[in-house]
Parts: C-alpha cells; sequence; structure tokens
C-alpha cells in the first residue's frame, strides 16, 4: 500500500514538474528562435511520456498485486462465510430435529421451509405429521409435484382434487379407482374402460383382461378378450393359459380344452401342448384330457421334430418306462407310439 502511494506522489509530482518546464520552454521564445524552442519542447514531451508510461507500468504492477493480496484475502473471507453459513445451517437442523423429537411437525416443517429453504423436506415432514392438505399445497405450489399433490389428497380423502389432478396426468387407471373409492361406478367404469382399451391397442390383452375382472368385475368381458388375443397370436400362449386359469369348474374346463383344440390350427399345436403341460398339473381329472392332446400334438408332429418326444415326460411323470421308450426311439430301435 505504502509503495502504491509512494508512486502515485511520485507521478504527481512530475506532472507538476513538467508543467513548470513546458511554461519555461515556452518562456524561451522571448529570447530564442521560435524554431529551437518547439525543437526543445518537443524532445522534453518525448521524454516526458516515456517517463510517464514507466511510472504507469509500475503503477499497474503494483495494482495487480494488491488485487492478489485482495482476492488471497476474499478466499478466506469466502470460506469464513461458507464456514458460518454452515454453522447457521447445522443449528437450523437441530432446530428442526428437535420439533420432529417432539413431534411439532408443523414447526419442524417451517424451519425446513422459511429457514433452509428446503421445501421437498418440509412437505414430506408435513405428511408425515399427517397434514396432508397443507403438505398437497406446497408439492402443488413451490415444487410443481402433481403425483405428490394427488397422493397428499387421496390421504386427506379430497378425492376430488386427487381426481382432477390424476387426469392432469392422465392416470386413467387411478381416476378410475378414486371414482370407484367414492362409490360413482359410472366414470369408474368410463375411465376403466379406456384403460383396457388401450391396453388392447397395444396388444397387452392380460392386463386388459386383469381390468375387466379386477376392476370392473367383468369377468365374460375379460374371457372374450383373452380369447381374441389367443386367436389372434397377441402374446398367444399367455392368453390361452390366463383363459383356462379363469375356468374354475373342473368339467366346464375340460370340455373347454378338448374344444379349444379341435379349433386350434397346425402352426399353434406346440403353443397349445406348452398350455397342456400346466392344465395336466392342474387337476387329475383333467389328465387324461390333456394326456390325449398331447400324444396327438406330438405324434403329429415327430417327423418334423423328432425332439418333441422329449415332452412325453411331462405327461408320464410317474413311469420310468417312458423314458426307456423315449431313449429306445431316438436310437431307432423301437416306434414308441407302439407303447
Amino acid at each position: 500500500m505504502n509503495k502504491q502511494k509512494f508512486i502515485d506522489k511520485f507521478m504527481a509530482a512530475f506532472v507538476l514538474l513538467a508543467m513548470f518546464k513546458i511554461i519555461g520552454i515556452v518562456a524561451q521564445l522571448f529570447h530564442e528562435s521560435f524554431w529551437s524552442v518547439v525543437g526543445t519542447l518537443a524532445i522534453f514531451l518525448i521524454v516526458a511520456f516515456i517517463f510517464l508510461m514507466v511510472i504507469a507500468s509500475l503503477k499497474d504492477k503494483e495494482q495487480n498485486r494488491q488485487n492478489s493480496r485482495r482476492a488471497a484475502a476474499g478466499g478466506g473471507n469466502f470460506y469464513l462465510e461458507n464456514s458460518l453459513f454452515d454453522r447457521i445451517r447445522s443449528k437450523y437442523e437441530d432446530l428442526a430435529q428437535k420439533y420432529l423429537a417432539e413431534k411439532d411437525y408443523r414447526k419442524a416443517a417451517k424451519v425446513y421451509m422459511n429457514l433452509l429453504q428446503d421445501y421437498y423436506r418440509g412437505a414430506k415432514t408435513l405428511e408425515e405429521g399427517g397434514f396432508y392438505n397443507e403438505a398437497a399445497a406446497v408439492y402443488l405450489k413451490k415444487l410443481k409435484s402433481k403425483s405428490d399433490a394427488a397422493n397428499c389428497y387421496e390421504k386427506a380423502k379430497q378425492y376430488k382434487k386427487a381426481i382432477d389432478l390424476y387426469k392432469e396426468m392422465e392416470q386413467k387407471e387411478k381416476v378410475g379407482d378414486l371414482y370407484k373409492e367414492i362409490n360413482d361406478l359410472k366414470n369408474a367404469h368410463v375411465y376403466y374402460q379406456m384403460v383396457a382399451d388401450d391396453y388392447t391397442i397395444n396388444n397387452q390383452m392380460v392386463k386388459a383382461s386383469l381390468v375387466y375382472r379386477k376392476k370392473m368385475e367383468k369377468p365374460e368381458d375379460a374371457q372374450k378378450v383373452l380369447l381374441k388375443g389367443w386367436e389372434e397370436d397377441k402374446d398367444a400362449f399367455n392368453c390361452l393359459n390366463n383363459y383356462f386359469a379363469s375356468i374354475f369348474d373342473t368339467k366346464k374346463l375340460e370340455t373347454e380344452i378338448q374344444a379349444m383344440y379341435e379349433k386350434t390350427p397346425a402352426y399353434k399345436k406346440l403353443t397349445y401342448l406348452e398350455a397342456m403341460k400346466y392344465e395336466f398339473k392342474k387337476d387329475p381329472k383333467l389328465q387324461p384330457v390333456t394326456r390325449k392332446i398331447a400324444y396327438e400334438i406330438i405324434a403329429e408332429k415327430v417327423e418334423s421334430r423328432s425332439e418333441i418326444v422329449n415332452e412325453l415326460k411331462y405327461f408320464n411323470p410317474k413311469d420310468e418306462v417312458i423314458l426307456k421308450d423315449i431313449s429306445r426311439f431316438k436310437t431307432g430301435r423301437n416306434k414308441m407310439f407302439n407303447h
């Protein structure tokens, strides 16, 4: 700092002396020729300019040194301020924890939101304390989270507000659930139908069937969409499997298994065979029909797919002889279907 002041004073003094020198040179006009005076003045001005440039350079260097020192000091202040900020923040955190320990969720939430500017933890604290409407307002206004707000309104049994938000988010099934919750079945079914239609359009027939069965309580429509999926090869195996799983009367299921098989085209019979494995294990009463169908499919496909004989073991789990027959068939020493 002292060096900077010295340079400033030296420059000021030099400028003052230069002014006097210029006046003196101009005064020489009274007893010397004009051009002689002009020459002397020009030389002096050049020298003065160079001298001023040197002084200015020295001043700039000193200024840079001072700025560096200030920056270093400023860095210290920055860390000091950060440390102070962290300590204050820690105090606020402790205060919030104190309120939480006392189950004073509103005060804890105010500390989070007003002092720590943490609206998410503030909203979560209100939600934890059961202040669902207040939490929803924070989620909605401060955090722009419609899903969290809708969830809070639902907990608060503010179903209309929750429904409106779920509609905005196009969560149709959730809208249907809440309409069902308030016994508005007409609107519930409107939205459930939208969901089922969306699933059907996307070839998700099993999911569509679950909406009909579980949400709308329309088992006939559920079976229709599964049958459609099987016939149109839209997740065919799962549709067939779920279709059979939804028939609880064994006699009726036996009849349906036989009837469905008779309408099954050749290219889908291997898929049908896979389904028969499940039905065979389901009930001993189903074993005769499923085994018969399995034998027919295997006999039909064995010439083009010799490995299909391995499927016989699924329909004769306790028959040790069948394994030997399969082995003999593979080695060409016997014909399995004479067994």
